[in-house]
Protein backbone atom coordinates (compact mmCIF):
# COMPACT_ATOMS: atom_id res chain seq x y z
CA UNK A 1 0.00 0.00 0.00
CA UNK A 2 1.57 3.54 -1.28
CA UNK A 3 0.78 5.92 1.94
CA UNK A 4 -0.41 9.47 0.32
CA UNK A 5 2.19 12.45 0.57
CA UNK A 6 -0.18 14.36 1.20
CA UNK A 7 -1.26 12.51 4.71
CA UNK A 8 2.48 12.09 5.56
CA UNK A 9 2.33 16.10 4.97
CA UNK A 10 -0.63 16.20 7.09
CA UNK A 11 0.66 14.71 9.94
CA UNK A 12 3.95 16.53 9.73
CA UNK A 13 1.71 19.74 9.75
CA UNK A 14 0.00 18.60 12.78
CA UNK A 15 3.24 18.06 14.90
CA UNK A 16 5.28 20.98 13.56
CA UNK A 17 1.83 23.31 14.54
CA UNK A 18 2.24 22.38 18.16
CA UNK A 19 6.09 24.52 17.67
CA UNK A 20 4.86 27.80 15.98
CA UNK A 21 4.30 29.75 18.92
CA UNK A 22 8.60 29.22 19.01
CA UNK A 23 9.03 31.26 15.33
CA UNK A 24 8.48 34.65 17.37
CA UNK A 25 10.83 33.13 20.11
CA UNK A 26 14.45 35.10 20.40
CA UNK A 27 17.22 33.56 22.26
CA UNK A 28 19.34 35.68 24.16
CA UNK A 29 21.24 38.55 22.91
CA UNK A 30 24.43 36.95 25.17
CA UNK A 31 23.14 33.31 24.14
CA UNK A 32 21.71 30.17 25.57
CA UNK A 33 24.58 28.67 27.12
CA UNK A 34 25.85 32.07 29.12
CA UNK A 35 21.62 32.57 30.13
CA UNK A 36 20.92 28.97 31.08
CA UNK A 37 24.65 28.93 32.92
CA UNK A 38 24.59 32.19 34.71
CA UNK A 39 21.10 31.48 35.55
CA UNK A 40 22.34 28.60 37.57
CA UNK A 41 24.76 30.52 38.94
CA UNK A 42 27.73 28.44 37.49
CA UNK A 43 31.02 29.87 36.49
CA UNK A 44 32.64 29.74 32.84
CA UNK A 45 35.49 27.48 34.94
CA UNK A 46 32.80 25.19 36.24
CA UNK A 47 30.88 24.47 33.57
CA UNK A 48 34.46 23.96 31.86
CA UNK A 49 35.15 21.27 34.19
CA UNK A 50 31.69 19.29 34.04
CA UNK A 51 32.34 19.65 29.76
CA UNK A 52 36.10 18.87 30.19
CA UNK A 53 37.48 21.88 28.40
CA UNK A 54 39.16 24.79 29.49
CA UNK A 55 37.58 28.22 30.94
CA UNK A 56 38.63 29.94 27.66
CA UNK A 57 36.94 27.42 25.74
CA UNK A 58 33.64 27.81 26.79
CA UNK A 59 34.40 31.80 26.01
CA UNK A 60 35.12 30.97 22.56
CA UNK A 61 31.92 28.44 22.89
CA UNK A 62 29.73 31.44 23.93
CA UNK A 63 30.90 33.77 21.73
CA UNK A 64 30.54 31.15 18.81
CA UNK A 65 26.63 30.56 19.81
CA UNK A 66 26.39 34.70 19.35
CA UNK A 67 27.72 34.39 16.21
CA UNK A 68 26.28 31.24 14.79
CA UNK A 69 29.25 29.45 14.39
CA UNK A 70 28.84 26.36 17.26
CA UNK A 71 28.33 22.72 16.05
CA UNK A 72 25.41 20.64 16.93
CA UNK A 73 28.28 18.01 18.75
CA UNK A 74 29.41 21.87 20.95
CA UNK A 75 25.91 22.69 21.47
CA UNK A 76 24.86 19.26 22.67
CA UNK A 77 27.91 18.19 25.00
CA UNK A 78 27.43 21.97 26.86
CA UNK A 79 23.29 21.30 26.89
CA UNK A 80 24.54 17.92 29.34
CA UNK A 81 27.16 19.94 31.22
CA UNK A 82 24.21 22.31 31.87
CA UNK A 83 21.49 19.35 32.60
CA UNK A 84 19.67 20.58 29.88
CA UNK A 85 18.39 18.87 26.78
CA UNK A 86 19.09 20.20 23.01
CA UNK A 87 16.15 21.39 21.03
CA UNK A 88 17.17 21.46 17.15
CA UNK A 89 14.42 21.84 14.10
CA UNK A 90 13.08 24.23 11.86
CA UNK A 91 9.63 25.56 12.79
CA UNK A 92 8.14 26.79 9.45
CA UNK A 93 6.99 30.35 8.59
CA UNK A 94 3.50 28.65 7.82
CA UNK A 95 2.02 25.16 7.18
CA UNK A 96 4.15 22.62 4.72
CA UNK A 97 0.66 22.54 3.26
CA UNK A 98 0.05 25.60 2.68
CA UNK A 99 3.62 26.21 1.58
CA UNK A 100 3.13 23.64 -0.82
CA UNK A 101 -0.03 24.77 -2.37
CA UNK A 102 1.44 28.67 -3.05
CA UNK A 103 4.25 26.70 -4.73
CA UNK A 104 1.91 24.61 -6.85
CA UNK A 105 0.28 27.36 -7.72
CA UNK A 106 3.17 29.37 -8.73
CA UNK A 107 4.14 26.52 -11.10
CA UNK A 108 0.42 26.29 -12.47
CA UNK A 109 -0.01 29.21 -13.33
CA UNK A 110 3.58 30.01 -14.88
CA UNK A 111 2.79 26.63 -16.34
CA UNK A 112 -0.01 27.80 -17.85
CA UNK A 113 0.89 31.48 -19.20
CA UNK A 114 3.67 29.76 -21.34
CA UNK A 115 0.98 27.16 -22.30
CA UNK A 116 -1.79 29.59 -23.48
CA UNK A 117 1.09 32.12 -25.11
CA UNK A 118 1.99 29.91 -27.59
CA UNK A 119 -2.05 29.02 -28.16
CA UNK A 120 -2.49 32.35 -28.44
CA UNK A 121 0.14 33.31 -31.57
CA UNK A 122 -1.83 30.22 -33.21
CA UNK A 123 -5.10 31.80 -32.63
CA UNK A 124 -6.15 28.82 -30.06
CA UNK A 125 -5.91 31.67 -26.61
CA UNK A 126 -7.63 29.78 -23.69
CA UNK A 127 -11.07 31.30 -22.59
CA UNK A 128 -10.40 33.40 -19.51
CA UNK A 129 -12.95 31.98 -17.55
CA UNK A 130 -11.19 28.50 -18.04
CA UNK A 131 -8.21 29.74 -16.77
CA UNK A 132 -8.51 29.54 -12.78
CA UNK A 133 -10.45 26.07 -13.34
CA UNK A 134 -7.66 24.68 -15.31
CA UNK A 135 -5.39 26.65 -12.51
CA UNK A 136 -6.78 25.14 -9.58
CA UNK A 137 -7.07 21.58 -11.01
CA UNK A 138 -3.42 21.77 -11.54
CA UNK A 139 -2.60 22.46 -7.65
CA UNK A 140 -5.14 20.23 -6.85
CA UNK A 141 -3.09 17.33 -8.79
CA UNK A 142 0.46 18.81 -8.14
CA UNK A 143 -0.55 18.50 -3.99
CA UNK A 144 -1.48 15.80 -4.09
CA UNK A 145 0.69 13.52 -6.15
CA UNK A 146 3.85 15.96 -5.46
CA UNK A 147 6.05 16.28 -8.60
CA UNK A 148 9.69 15.66 -8.46
CA UNK A 149 10.10 19.21 -10.28
CA UNK A 150 8.18 21.33 -7.72
CA UNK A 151 11.06 23.09 -6.64
CA UNK A 152 12.62 23.12 -9.72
Amino acid sequence: MKISKKLVRDQLDETLDKLKVLKYFNPPAFGWIKAIRTGLGMSGRQLANRIGVTKQSISRIEQDEVAGAITLKTLRKVAEGLDCVLVYGFVPRTSLGNTVKERSEEVARDRLHRVNQTMTLERQEIKSESIEKIIEEDIKKMVEQMPRNLWD
